[in-house]
């Protein structure tokens, strides 16, 4: 089975983009240039976070999205996290999605740094709520009314 292809520059300059918080632009999305291609090529990029990532998802496709994720856990901190998405549309050709799987080895060779991968069949899975709290799990911190919550049920425990 032939690897992706993900040669083109286009591919390489919005992944910079992405990583670069000087940019707008907060994510990207690959699809395959078409139903029997290896090669992946640049779909779409934007500005408007997961939110708008998710109208361009298809059920019909297979690809591969990247994002910059900003998200606050109280009012003093901000957090830049970055999240690599592989889209396996309910409806896509069974074919490429197996060959999706094989592929996503190629992908992470050029987008190489990410907090988490999440693998994604449905618009919900790729719900902005859903990968903050994914992302604030994996970073260990909860928002401060969650901790609090936590600290209270711990202390309870102990003295009780």
């Amino acid at each position: 089975m032939a690897g992706a292809d993900i040669s083109s520059p286009d591919i390489q300059q919005a992944y910079r983009d992405v990583r670069d918080d000087k940019t707008a632009t907060n994510w990207m999305l690959l699809n395959y240039e078409n139903p029997r291609s290896d090669v992946l090529a640049l779909t779409a990029t934007g500005e408007g976070g997961l939110n708008e990532l998710n109208e361009k998802l298809k059920e019909e496709d297979c690809g591969f999205a990247y994002a910059r994720v900003e998200y606050s856990n109280d009012k003093e901190s901000k957090r830049t996290k970055f999240v690599l998405i592989t889209w396996i549309g309910e409806k896509a050709p069974i074919m490429r999605k197996a060959k999706i799987s094989v592929h996503t080895a190629d992908v992470k060779k050029l987008i190489s740094v990410f907090s988490i991968e999440v693998p994604a069949r449905s618009q919900e899975d790729v719900d902005e709520d859903h990968i903050v709290t994914r992302l604030r799990k994996v970073s260990g911190i909860m928002p401060m009314g969650d901790q609090a919550t936590r600290t209270q049920s711990r202390f309870a425990s102990l003295c009780c």
